[in-house]
């Protein structure tokens, strides 16, 4: 084969590959894109999720404080404090 056949040839070959390597190029860039968004989303929803832990987290803290016990204690239970004069004090 002399050398101008092989040049019709890889000129072709060659002018084929760059494309695909170009196409290749873009498809990368676009999906890698496309990863980004789905992170970044992902990453926003496990923000909303630690402010939600967050706030159960102190929710939780108000319910056992004492001033919420004893409000719960006297509206729903009707529980009060005896009068000094029903109270006993036992010594062992």
């Amino acid at each position: 084969m002399n050398r101008r056949a092989l040049m019709v040839i890889a000129v072709p070959v060659l002018w084929l590959a760059v494309l695909l390597s170009a196409a290749g190029a873009v498809w990368c860039k676009h999906r890698a894109r496309s990863l980004f968004v789905q992170l970044e989303a992902l990453n926003g929803h496990r923000d909303n999720l630690e402010i939600e832990w967050g706030q159960l987290q102190l929710e939780q803290s108000a319910w056992s404080t004492h001033a919420f016990v004893e409000r719960v204690a006297s509206t729903r239970l009707r529980m009060g404090t005896p009068p000094p004069k029903d109270i006993e004090i036992i010594a062992p």
